[in-house]
């Protein structure tokens, strides 16, 4: 086997495949990416048995054959090289690597040993690349991190027809994104519940690509697959399984108080204020007569206090956040102005964005946070 690539070319595709690959492999071979040049292109691929992602390139094909190398150590070393043509060349048991005046010699893994990929599943639609990547980056930041409870680290995914919701919870919050797509057939219906961490990665590495291709396998499908392509790159991964837990009832139809406020003051605020807690220490506030009013810490502990305007609509009300949880809900709205919606001082507030201060809510996005109890 031997070919030349464009640097930029390989180290695309490297940096998409080793996404795949395993920490913690229960085998050797998957610590490798495959690279297969018995075709036109060069086509990479890498896989952890959970999530599988395939990546093709041109190349000048001297030689066609295939090879197992280390994963890791072939993305650091062609993100490592100057941008100028790379020779790869299988010489035995050795993989060379030459760029320039550069020269690397790479081990090989076993082939005989790798594991057969699975197909990407049929296409059932497309999306703007754009759109997938800010809803899913709306929706994963409230998926769960504790993977003794898989079904929480998901993020649910409901399609009907030509709208997508995408909802994630870890019980602390709820974050509930809707975006309309292009299904391949009409009437399409369907539900998956896939990683956030997976989701989130396809969708941030697919940006520059003009729309993503959704495929999910029917839900009679032994292996219960869903993947994304665009641009010669593509990405399978086994759904969750489990039952996501309903949430739409939690989800207020009704308001008491409404509160807008300007995103960027605010979040200053809240990081300035928050400075005094910790995770387990809620910030107070206190919304009344155009202001809000934030406040951390007590007794002989550190303290802090701001106060910031609002648009005030409804009596004033007194509530405490995870500051953390907060923040993360006003960089996710993505907008200005920020609207903060309440039915009680104790039940959970909703989040939605505004372009402007007495403009309408923008209703595609909701991000729900719990209360917290705090010593009054």
């Amino acid at each position: 086997m031997k070919f030349t690539v464009e640097q930029q070319s390989l180290t695309d595709a490297v940096n998409w495949v080793s996404r795949s690959l395993s920490t913690r492999p229960i085998k050797t071979e998957l610590l490798g990416i495959k690279i297969d040049a018995t075709g036109n292109e060069v086509l990479l691929s890498g896989s952890d048995l959970e999530t599988s992602s395939k990546a093709s390139c041109k190349a000048d094909i001297l030689t066609k054959g295939e090879v197992l190398v280390p994963g890791k150590l072939l993305a650091e070393i062609s993100r490592s090289l100057p941008n100028k043509p790379i020779s790869i060349t299988l010489d035995g048991s050795r993989v060379l690597v030459t760029s320039g005046s550069a020269k690397f010699t790479l081990p090989t893994l076993s082939l005989s040993e790798y594991p057969n990929l699975p197909e990407l599943p049929q296409t059932t639609g497309s999306v703007a690349s754009d759109t997938f990547a800010t809803a899913v980056a709306q929706v994963a930041i409230a998926a769960g991190r504790d993977d003794s409870l898989p079904t929480l680290t998901g993020v649910h995914v409901d399609i009907n027809e030509e709208t997508i919701t995408l909802a994630a919870t870890d019980r602390y919050r709820l974050a509930v994104r809707e975006f309309t797509w292009s299904p391949a057939t009409p009437g399409f219906t369907t539900q998956a519940l896939m990683r956030a961490r997976t989701l989130a990665d396809a969708a941030k590495s697919l940006v520059g690509v003009k729309n993503v291709s959704l495929s999910f396998a029917p839900a009679t499908s032994h292996d219960r697959l869903a993947g994304f392509a665009g641009d010669g790159k593509s990405m399978t991964s086994r759904m969750l399984d489990g039952t996501f837990p309903p949430y739409r009832h939690l989800l207020p139809t009704e308001t008491s108080t409404t509160a807008v406020v300007e995103v960027a003051p605010f979040l200053d605020s809240v990081r300035r204020v928050a400075l005094v807690t910790d995770k387990t220490v809620p910030l107070r506030l206190e919304f009344k007569d155009g202001g809000v009013s934030l406040e951390a810490g007590a007794g002989e502990e550190a303290q802090a206090t701001e106060t910031i305007d609002v648009l005030l609509n409804g009596e004033p009300i007194s509530i405490a956040f995870n500051p953390t949880f907060l923040t993360d809900g006003l960089q996710a709205v993505g907008t200005p102005f920020v609207q903060i919606s309440f039915t009680g001082n104790n039940k959970p507030a909703i989040l939605t964005g505004r372009t402007e201060p007495n403009g309408p809510s923008i209703e595609n996005y909701r991000y729900l946070l719990m209360p917290m109890r705090y010593a009054s």
